[in-house]
């Protein structure tokens, strides 16, 4: 396994814990396969916590890319407002 830096174990745990983030993201900037980042996720939070996270991302769609509906770009509500020059318009 790599040796990271507080910060990227911390973002990593972050990326994991985002239910739209997949594991493919994570590998693709960390170079950390799904397994990898299970031990890291497993090593650095309490087991309640782990055990929480697990069953919550077991099998969830969101989380594997080739599990997803869509397969290219990203969800957007009908409700979110466009962006314009670093300012978000208005309805």
């Amino acid at each position: 396994m790599k040796n990271f830096n507080l910060r990227q174990i911390d973002r990593i745990i972050e990326m994991a814990w985002e239910d739209r983030t997949p594991f493919e993201a994570i590998e693709f900037q960390f170079g950390v396969t799904e397994k990898e980042v299970i031990k890291i996720m497993q090593r650095e939070m309490k087991a309640s916590s782990f055990r929480m996270w697990r069953k919550r991302v077991e099998g969830r769609a969101t989380k594997h890319r080739t599990l997803r509906s869509y397969k290219k770009g990203r969800f957007k509500s009908t409700r979110q407002g466009n962006i314009n020059m670093n300012k978000i318009s208005k309805r």
